[in-house]
């Protein structure tokens, strides 16, 4: 029988979900399950010593293989690795919006009429930020923003691991994110790495119980991607669990955990209903989505997309994602996953799986699901390290293989 994760928290009070910022020790069940961690914590604080300096290194290192890998094949197909990382389908869109604001509408061959508005606005404010600052163009600003943004999410994503599962766990669950088959995408000037560094470090500071804090990264990832929606999720359950009757909480820290949930959602909501001016009622983004062909049907369309338009074939393929999705947030809870983790990947999830837009870019949108990653970082962190780092070394090899073929590609990413 496990024990519920409480532990001591850095002011003195017991926290539902607040293991030790430092690696702790921890026994092991018969069932593979991490028990609760042991002895006293240090104070907390926001870095991870030398393995959080190793997972950023082995992380570039990841990076540095797949961009060789995207030049060498770009070199053969006579296309250039830039213009293809930074000039080329939505870093194209949000290039435009950082040059002409949201003006910008397309008329596609089928009649649809393609708004920049479909693209929340913090990336291109840091694009043209950038380009104020250092005199680079967009294309390159965007670039250099991604490549930022990127090293503090494989931080964050290490902090945030390493709070729960200690140090190992946290180095390999950066390297398993960096190696995911679409990691090409954290060095493109797509939105994906901005959003994931702030939703890391505010999930960071959900746990670590720095509400304002995480209020207001959790309103810059809904500036960033309206799925920063799930980072606001998070914060609310953290607060509920923290601050629901009969837990005895100071008036104060109520007062801070209230201010950060309004906070929160405040990115995401004022994009939405200035969209919505714009447009003339309140709904207008849903509008500007529909006009891309992009929704919410609980994965349906896509199911039929992989059936060829089978209905009885694309039940059970909607059965078998959910179960797929399902999965990874079941092994994370018996491992003793902290909840708002399991709520904010499973929102991320379920977006990504039941969006109707286009099919291609769904590996793209799981990307900012790193929890998912969880599970299999602690199964690999108890393996013999010669084991893991081979496995390690091989994911990576064919994840920049794959990139530069994927990215070299006809259609979007």
């Amino acid at each position: 029988m496990r024990a519920n994760p409480v532990t001591h928290t850095p002011s003195g009070e017991i926290g539902p979900f607040m293991p030790a910022a430092a690696p702790t020790t921890r026994e092991h069940g018969g069932d593979g399950t991490a028990a609760n961690p042991t002895g006293s914590p240090p104070p907390a604080r926001f870095h991870g010593g030398r393995s959080a300096l190793l997972a950023v290194a082995l992380f570039l290192c990841v990076r540095v293989l797949s961009l060789a890998a995207l030049a060498v094949r770009a070199d053969a197909t006579g296309k250039s690795p830039r213009v293809l990382l930074s000039e080329r389908w939505d870093s194209l869109w949000y290039t435009r919006v950082a040059e002409h604001g949201y003006a910008f509408t397309l008329n596609a061959p089928d009649g649809r009429s393609l708004s920049s508005m479909a693209f929340f606005p913090l990336l291109p404010w840091l694009e043209r930020g950038t380009r104020a600052v250092t005199g680079l163009s967009l294309p390159a600003a965007g670039l250099l923003v991604t490549a930022l943004a990127s090293v503090l999410a494989a931080w964050g994503v290490h902090l945030v691991v390493r709070h729960s599962y200690g140090d190992r766990a946290g180095v390999l669950c950066v390297v398993l994110w960096a190696a995911v088959p679409v990691g090409i995408v954290q060095s493109m000037a797509y939105s994906e790495a901005l959003f994931t560094a702030l939703a890391a470090w505010g999930l960071l500071c959900v746990l670590r119980e720095r509400w304002v804090t995480a209020g207001v990264l959790a309103s810059l990832a809904g500036l960033t991607r309206p799925v920063g929606l799930a980072v606001t999720a998070a914060l609310f359950l953290a607060v509920w669990l923290r601050h629901r009757p009969g837990t005895g909480t100071a008036a104060a820290d109520r007062t801070r955990a209230v201010l950060g949930c309004l906070v929160a959602p405040l990115g995401a909501a004022a994009y939405i209903l200035w969209v919505g001016s714009r447009r003339g009622h309140l709904l207008g983004y849903l509008d500007v989505q529909d006009e891309w062909g992009n929704g919410f049907d609980g994965g349906w369309a896509f199911a039929r997309f992989l059936t060829g338009g089978s209905t009885a074939l694309a039940v059970l393929a909607l059965a078998a994602l959910l179960l797929l999705a399902y999965w990874p947030h079941h092994v994370g809870a018996k491992q003793l996953q902290p909840p708002p983790l399991i709520a904010y990947s499973a929102l991320v999830t379920l977006l990504a799986i039941g969006a109707s837009g286009y099919f291609g870019s769904k590996p793209r949108l799981l990307l900012p699901a790193f929890p998912l990653l969880i599970p299999l970082a602690v199964v690999l962190a108890r393996r013999r390290p010669a084991l893991t780092w081979t496995a390690l070394t091989a994911l990576t090899t064919a994840s920049a293989v794959y990139g530069a073929y994927w990215l070299t590609g006809s259609g979007p990413p």
